[in-house]
């Protein structure tokens, strides 16, 4: 095993001038890129990090960088606008063998990486190694700061694989012990997605793996969470793929869908012990049926198919406001904020976890962390049983309310409350999120937009009726 990262070099010069052309054609192809559609105009370094210098047989470097793009599609003589920022592991070979080909980034021409091959480095095993060292003995390097729990134990030579499939950040197993998740697209600040299972560790929650390691830049005075490393739950399936097998069988999920309510209404109430609630009064309703009027209307410009619906889908808002004009409360707490199949593992033993805490990576980082009714975490779940429902071959006539009606039974199991009884509220939350749905396949996925436009038809007549 490689030794504590020690050395470094804090923007290494040239080093971004070198890969900046290669970064250009490479960074949009990948899955968790942003910015699908524009083009990248240029890059900001934010820090630049030497872990490992290119002199030898391999360099390492970790970068943080802001790709420039046009807001909209442009002339090329559109001003760039400031984007997101990422953060890299780059490797640099003189050339790289054939096991690490799907992950070259493109042969250096120019800067002082010239003649060398420039790779994402996850798929590595040495830099991996390495990463996990630095969490280990909780090292420092530059900018960089390793922290973890003490009270969990760190072996030494477990093997490391890049998993694949993600999308969003990437992830990279340790024999199966942990799994360390690196947060591709990152803002500075303190993320949910470190912040809440924290917070369930601390109240003893056996429903969210504990994070026993995590790791920081310390830039400007500000606090970047770069990623997380949290026992690996071997042998799981995840929630999608759980119910995608049962339907292909013919089989129900409705038991399955039951013990997902119990283990969300013991996430939710954790949470509400762990962290400050509040109670949103008339004000506070306003803001969010405004909210959640505004993302209509601007769906509707988006999808001229939405537009027959609009004034049934609005009328879900209107009764949510109508409610707060009577006096109606609500009580808000931290919530996953992004909740559906795909966030939920259940083990082999038949236990669900909740993983991926760090909501909608869309959205602004303070809204992400504000406290939301629970509501909004069951309305996104129901509608991910919709999409199962209809992403079967074979459809099964029932599926999809079956569920639902069992995972609200038994979040109420546990809650002590059936979220139904909150009919307009829940109502209101599953149509906001189902636009949403809307405006997200139009753009990424045309053909799955006949899900969520089924769902829209059947809340606009809801609510119209």
């Amino acid at each position: 095993m490689p030794e504590p990262v020690t050395r470094t070099v804090m923007n290494p010069p040239g080093l971004l001038a070198s890969l900046d052309p290669l970064l250009r054609e490479w960074l949009p192809r990948q899955r968790w890129f942003a910015g699908k559609g524009r083009p990248v105009t240029g890059f900001t370094p934010v820090a630049a990090t030497e872990l490992l210098p290119a002199t030898g047989r391999l360099g390492l470097y970790h970068v943080l960088v802001r790709a420039h793009q046009p807001l909209i599609p442009a002339p090329v003589a559109a001003a760039p606008t400031p984007g997101d920022c990422y953060q890299l592991l780059i490797g640099v070979r003189e050339a790289l063998p054939p096991r690490l080909a799907p992950a070259l980034i493109g042969h250096v021409h120019q800067g002082p990486l010239a003649g060398r091959t420039a790779y994402d480095a996850l798929y590595d095993t040495r830099p991996a190694e390495m990463l996990l060292e630095a969490l280990r003995s909780r090292a420092r390097v530059g900018g960089l700061r390793f922290e973890r729990d003490r009270r969990q134990k760190i072996r030494t030579g477990l093997v490391p694989r890049l998993v694949t499939a993600e999308q969003s950040n990437s992830s990279v197993v340790y024999g199966d012990t942990f799994i360390l998740k690196l947060l591709r697209r990152i803002v500075p600040g303190v993320n949910p997605d470190l912040e809440l299972p924290l917070a369930l560790a601390r109240e003893h929650c056996p429903r969210v793996p504990a994070p026993a390691a995590w790791m920081v830049a310390d830039l400007a005075g500000e606090t970047w969470v770069l990623g997380v490393l949290q026992p690996y739950v071997q042998g799981a399936t995840d929630g999608w793929e759980l119910a995608l097998r049962e339907l292909a069988k013919g089989e129900h999920f409705a038991a399955e869908a039951r013990a997902l309510g119990r283990a969300t209404a013991e996430v939710h109430t954790a949470l509400a012990r762990a962290l400050p609630t509040v109670t949103l009064g008339r004000g506070a309703l306003e803001h969010l049926v405004d909210g959640m009027t505004e993302r209509l209307e601007e769906a509707v410009r988006a999808v001229p198919a939405l537009r027959p619906y609009a004034p049934g889908l609005h009328s879900a808002f209107t009764a949510l406001g109508d409610l707060a004009a009577e006096g109606h409360t609500w009580t808000a707490q931290r919530i996953h904020g992004d909740l559906h199949l795909g966030q939920c593992l259940r083990s082999p033993s038949g236990k669900w976890s909740l993983i991926d805490f760090e909501g909608e990576p869309a959205r602004p980082l303070a809204e992400r962390r504000l406290p939301q009714p629970p509501v909004r975490d069951i309305a996104g779940m129901l509608r991910s049983f919709d999409y199962a429902a209809h992403s079967a071959d074979a459809p099964l006539p029932g599926w999809a309310d079956a569920c639902r009606a069992a995972y609200c039974a038994g979040y109420a199991q546990v809650a002590g409350v059936d979220p139904r009884t909150d009919a307009v509220l829940l109502r209101a939350c599953e149509t906001d999120k189902a636009v949403y749905e809307v405006g997200y396949e139009a753009r990424h996925r045309p053909d799955w937009l006949p899900v969520p436009l089924a769902a829209v038809r059947r809340l606009a007549a809801s609510h119209s009726s």
